[in-house]
């Protein structure tokens, strides 16, 4: 493994951390992504922009860092449709059940020492495996 293979990981890694960090000690909230998105409607003028501005510098960070590398996402075409669709309502039917994402729940939540973030994370991980063992080997999707 090349060096910067192994830099690119661990400097996403200590920005999430500190991002994450700098949030809850600055303003004293969670950086939960699903809850920042979905508290963004119906909030004060000055809570909109605080959370319009983090989700913007999520993508634009990203972004970015895709310019600079000169590789960007391929998109898979031989993926269904629908069962992305699909994927996605659920996934947002979980976060919403579990009362956030992986990103309140594994970053800060774990960090925080939360047992619900810990079952949260163990649900999460476990659902994730028994999904992909489904589309791969029961229905053969790659």
């Amino acid at each position: 493994m090349a060096l910067a293979e192994f830099l690119q990981p661990l400097a996403g890694g200590f920005l999430i951390g500190g991002a994450s960090a700098s949030l809850l000690y600055f303003n004293g909230r969670i950086a939960g992504i699903s809850g920042i998105l979905r508290r963004l409607f119906g909030s004060s003028a000055v809570l909109f922009v605080e959370r319009l501005l983090f989700l913007l510098g999520l993508i634009a960070g990203a972004a970015l860092y895709e310019i600079d590398a000169g590789t960007f996402p391929v998109p898979r075409a031989d993926f269904p449709a629908g069962l992305l669709a699909v994927s996605g309502v659920l996934v947002g039917i979980g976060t919403s059940l579990a009362n956030g994402c992986t990103s309140g729940h594994g970053v800060c939540g774990l960090a925080r020492f939360s047992m619900r973030s810990l079952v949260a994370v163990g649900v999460f991980l476990s659902v994730a495996i028994a999904t992909t063992y489904i589309v791969r080997h029961v229905f053969g999707i790659r």
